[in-house]
This record gives C-alpha cells, sequence and structure tokens, in this order.
C-alpha cells in the first residue's frame, strides 16, 4: 500500500516559533510511518520557505528539526513549492501568521487539505477580543474585559478598567498566544507598563479581571461530529503560568483527568463544544476555563493549535481518553481530508 505525504511546517514568524519547533519535532516522531511519509519545511523568523528533511521510517530519538539558528539558505524554495498532489498538511504553527488564518487562506489556494481550523475560525479564535464578542452572543460565560487599541487615549483606557475591574487585571495582546506577551498588573503604574509590553506584540489589547481560579482545559476533536475530552488541570509551582514555566523551565504538572465533580466537568465539555461550532471550528481545538472556588465557571480562550510537545495538555488529554498521539495525528490527517472533500464539494 502506498503511503500518503504528511507535511510538517513549523517555525513561523511570530514570537511562538521555538514552541513551534518543539511541537513539530514530537509530531515528526509520533507519525505512523507505515502510513505516512513526512515532509518537513521550516519557515524562518524572516518568512522565507527551507525544505527540510524527509521521513520515510521513526527518525532517532536524536534527529532535531532545523531552527534559525540551524538555518540553510541553500535549501530555500518558493511557498508553492511545498505542494504535492494528495498530500496532507500539518501547520503545526502558532500565533500570528500560522494560527490566524494566514497560513490556512494559503493553503486553501494551493488547494491542499490541512489539519485544523478553517480561515475563518482560526482568525477569529486567534484574536481575543473578537472571541470575546462571539462567545458572549452565543451565552458562553467569560471573566469582565477592557480593550484598549492602539491610538486610544491610554490614560482613558486605565480610568475605565478602574472603574469596571479591580486589580490584579492580565493584560494580554489580542492575537498572540502561549503567554507570550501577558502581563498582570497590581496598580496602575504596573497596568500602563503592561499596556506599553503588549503593545509591542499588537495593537489590539485585552485586559481581563484576574480571578483566583483553577485552570482546567478540555481537548476537542472533530467536524460535524464533534468530541470533547475529560477537562486536564494545570497544577503550577509557580505564581504565574508564563512562557518561561510552560515551555522553558517545565514547572507544571498536570492533573488528567481533573478533580472536578460530574456536574462541573459536563458543563466545561459543553461550553467548549458550544464555544468551537460558534467560531466554526473543525479539526482541533483546545478549551481553557478558569473554575473558581465558588464554582463559577469562565472560558479563558480557544487555542486552534494547541501545542504539541510531548508534555503538550492536548495530546495528554487524547490520551487519558483512550487515543494515543500516534494514533491522533492519524485521526487529525484524517479529519483534514474530509474538511477538504467538503469544501471542494460545495464549490458548485
Amino acid at each position: 500500500m502506498s503511503k500518503q505525504t504528511l507535511v510538517l511546517l513549523y517555525g513561523g514568524r511570530s514570537a511562538e516559533r521555538e514552541v513551534s519547533v518543539l511541537s513539530a519535532e514530537s509530531v515528526m516522531r509520533a507519525v505512523d510511518y507505515n502510513k505516512f511519509t513526512v515532509k518537513t519545511y521550516f519557515i524562518t523568523q524572516a518568512g522565507d520557505f527551507i525544505k527540510t528533511q524527509e521521513f520515510t521510517s521513526q527518525p532517532q530519538d536524536d534527529e532535531k528539526l532545523m531552527t534559525n539558528e540551524t538555518v540553510n539558505m541553500t535549501a530555500k524554495i518558493k511557498p508553492s513549492d511545498i505542494y504535492e498532489e494528495k498530500a496532507v498538511v500539518f501547520p503545526v504553527l502558532h500565533g500570528p501568521m500560522g494560527e490566524d488564518g494566514s497560513i490556512q487562506g494559503f493553503l486553501e489556494v494551493l488547494k491542499m487539505p490541512y489539519v485544523g481550523t478553517n480561515l475563518l475560525s482560526s482568525s477569529v479564535a486567534m484574536d481575543k477580543i473578537t472571541t470575546k464578542h462571539v462567545l458572549e452572543s452565543a451565552g458562553v460565560p467569560q471573566v469582565a474585559y477592557v480593550t484598549y487599541m492602539e491610538g486610544q487615549d491610554m490614560a482613558e483606557a486605565i480610568s475605565q478598567t478602574e472603574q469596571k475591574l479591580v486589580y490584579p487585571v492580565f493584560v494580554k495582546p489580542a492575537n498572540m498566544g502561549s503567554s507570550v506577551g501577558i502581563s498582570k498588573a497590581e496598580n496602575e503604574e504596573e497596568l500602563r507598563a503592561a499596556l506599553e509590553l503588549a503593545l509591542k506584540y499588537d495593537s489590539r489589547i485585552l485586559i481581563e479581571q484576574g480571578v483566583k481560579a483553577r485552570e482546567i482545559e478540555v481537548g476537542i476533536l472533530g467536524n460535524t461530529d464533534v468530541k470533547t475530552t475529560q477537562p486536564g488541570e494545570v497544577v503550577k509551582d509557580v505564581a504565574f503560568y508564563d512562557y518561561e514555566a510552560k515551555y522553558i523551565d517545565n514547572k507544571i504538572t498536570m492533573d488528567i483527568p481533573a478533580k472536578v465533580s460530574e456536574e462541573i466537568m459536563t458543563k466545561m465539555q459543553t461550553y467548549a463544544e458550544t464555544a468551537f461550532r460558534a467560531i466554526g471550528g473543525c479539526g482541533l481545538s483546545r478549551c481553557d476555563f478558569f473554575l473558581t472556588e465558588s464554582g463559577e465557571i469562565y472560558l479563558n480562550e480557544l487555542n486552534t493549535m494547541p501545542g504539541f510537545t510531548q508534555w503538550s495538555m492536548y495530546p495528554l488529554l487524547w490520551e487519558n481518553m483512550g487515543l494515543p498521539y500516534r494514533n491522533l495525528v492519524t485521526e487529525l490527517v484524517r479529519l483534514a481530508q474530509e474538511m477538504f472533500d467538503k469544501r471542494e464539494g460545495h464549490l458548485l
């Protein structure tokens, strides 16, 4: 039986490019090489496409993918050169220019199936402010928030925040993930500094009410038939679950399944599916919740391309449901092909 080609796109231009390399290496090792041949392409920080390794069998444990530090520019190609008939693309890209609909639109123009949510749902979920508006209309509970757009009066935004919210608050670039550019502010001075930092990453800023809560996540998988996992909990050894804690120091552990009541579990799964359908999701997402001491549930974020490292929550959630990492990758490819065929079928 001939193997299908799986194209791994990784790296990218966003500040989350290092996470992408770690995720891509994990996917590369998890692939069922009885079914797939893997071709990898690295997108540099400058946006160049570089042809990297090909794998027809399980790579060695010490096999590393190209990074910005080891890039070989002689292997540079045109972006369209990734095209291969009947291949499926796994865009293991996090953040802007990867998870925001841009690469999805490019792949649709190339007429290639790809893993994950489509152009619209990717762009909606990437923008935290737009996600807030969509989920409000769907009746999904969220923490109180204020928005700030570059060019507006920052003093007015700070005043509005202090009227509507109470310290501490969290300041987030609207279009970043993996906790990049996010700060906790305990007072006006820290809020101003947090806004200045967030503006380095985006021109649209979200200011959210801080809540004392557990961080609990639900995995989503499917197209029209949507399945959700039991929740998993991030157990922190640090005060703020930031980028360094997540990916560099790995100062976290996870409780899978989370120690919550059946009622809370069911509510979270229902909210996760509602949110996923509200943004028009397909393929996969991870839904992140806050659970307060009084039992209030708030949806914090919909992540349409969650981390795929060996310690990432999303694959571990599905492993707990009886779907091992290798089988999860195979199922994601199947769902990608299914959605591609459906999109093509709609072009009457």
